[in-house]
């Protein structure tokens, strides 16, 4: 037996750790990408769906909602529930992603 061949072998059991880790790591970001969010404003007013990737599915407004002397209360009812549904994409993929760098000494 040669002495030293322990180290290869940790070394080798760490890779396959991080390959695993890292199979895992992408089939969690599909999962995500493959989830849809829906936020909806006060009132049940603006309704919006967002896929993981955070793109824009649809968008629901309701019809007294719709004031042509007050497009400004629209813009922002509909701006901030998109901002609602991105923010949950943002949270899910921290909460879900953030298992796999728990621990680790990072720097980012």
């Amino acid at each position: 037996m040669v002495r030293g061949m322990g180290n290869m072998g940790n070394m080798q059991g760490m890779m396959q750790k991080m390959q695993k880790m890292q199979k895992d790591m992408e089939k969690e970001q599909t999962a995500i990408q493959n989830t849809e969010f829906t936020a909806t404003s006060v009132n049940e007013l603006v309704k919006v769906k967002v896929s993981g990737k955070k793109e824009i599915l649809e968008i629901g407004l309701a019809p007294a909602l719709v004031d042509p002397d007050d497009i400004e209360m629209l813009q922002d009812l509909v701006l901030a529930t998109v901002n609602e549904a991105l923010n949950q994409v943002d949270q899910t993929t921290e909460t879900r992603m953030g298992k796999f760098t728990q621990g680790l000494n990072l720097p980012f």
